[in-house]
C-alpha cells in the first residue's frame, strides 16, 4: 500500500536515538549529526520504492556529506513478517549499494514511532540546530526511477538547508511502502 508523508513541521526537534548498526556499533543522533545539517532516513531493503532509488539516495547523500551533511538510515520494519529486511540482509543491501552512512535497525520500532515515520523511504532533513526543515521526496521517482534529468528535490533542499538553515517552503511528500508495524499485543 502506497503511503505519503505528512507535510513538514518546520522546527520540530529531532528526537535522540540509540540503535545498533550493521557495523557492529550503536549509533546516536549526536554521533551521526552533521555540522551543517542532518538527514535521518527511514528505508528498508524490500520496498520497490526504495529499490527504485537506492542508488540515487546513495549518490545524493555522498555529495551532501562532502558539503557537511550528517546522515543515517534506519530500517523500521517487522523483520519476522518481512525477513528480506533482516539485519543480515541489511548488511548485504548496504554493501551492494555502497552506503556511506550508518544503517541501523529499529527492532522495537520505537524510534520510527517517535519520528512518526510513515513510509519507506521517509526523509527527515534537519538544520544545524536539529530543527526539521525538510520532509519531502527524493525526486519524482515512484516504483520506477524518474528520468535521470529529474529535479533532485532532496539534494536541492538539503543543500539550501546547509547554506541558509531553512528548507524550501514548497515540499512534495515522499511516497513509499507503509512501515511494516508489528501487531500490537
Amino acid at each position: 500500500m502506497a503511503v505519503e508523508t505528512p507535510i513538514c513541521d518546520f522546527g520540530w526537534k529531532a528526537p535522540d536515538f540509540s540503535l545498533p548498526g550493521i557495523d557492529g556499533k550503536t549509533h546516536s543522533l549526536a554521533e551521526v549529526a552533521g555540522d551543517k545539517a542532518t538527514l535521518v532516513m527511514f528505508i528498508c531493503n524490500h520496498c520497490p520504492y526504495v529499490q527504485a532509488v537506492i542508488d540515487r539516495i546513495v549518490r545524493d547523500v555522498r555529495e551532501l556529506q562532502e558539503m557537511g551533511l550528517g546522515a543515517v538510515a534506519i530500517m523500521p520494519n517487522d523483520t519476522e513478517r518481512y525477513p528480506e529486511d533482516s539485519f543480515d540482509n541489511m548488511k548485504v543491501f548496504a554493501k551492494r549499494h555502497g552506503f556511506t552512512f550508518p544503517y541501523l535497525i529499529d527492532e522495537t520500532q520505537q524510534v520510527a514511532r517517535t519520528y512518526d515515520a510513515a513510509c519507506t523511504p521517509d526523509f527527515f532533513g534537519f538544520n544545524a540546530e536539529l530543527g526539521l526543515q525538510y520532509r519531502g521526496r527524493l525526486d519524482a521517482s515512484r516504483k520506477e526511477a524518474a528520468p535521470a534529468d529529474s529535479r533532485r528535490d532532496l539534494f536541492e533542499a538539503m543543500s539550501q538547508v546547509m547554506v541558509t538553515g531553512a528548507g524550501p517552503s514548497g515540499q512534495i511528500p515522499s511516497m513509499g511502502c507503509s512501515v511494516k508495524w508489528r501487531d500490537a499485543g
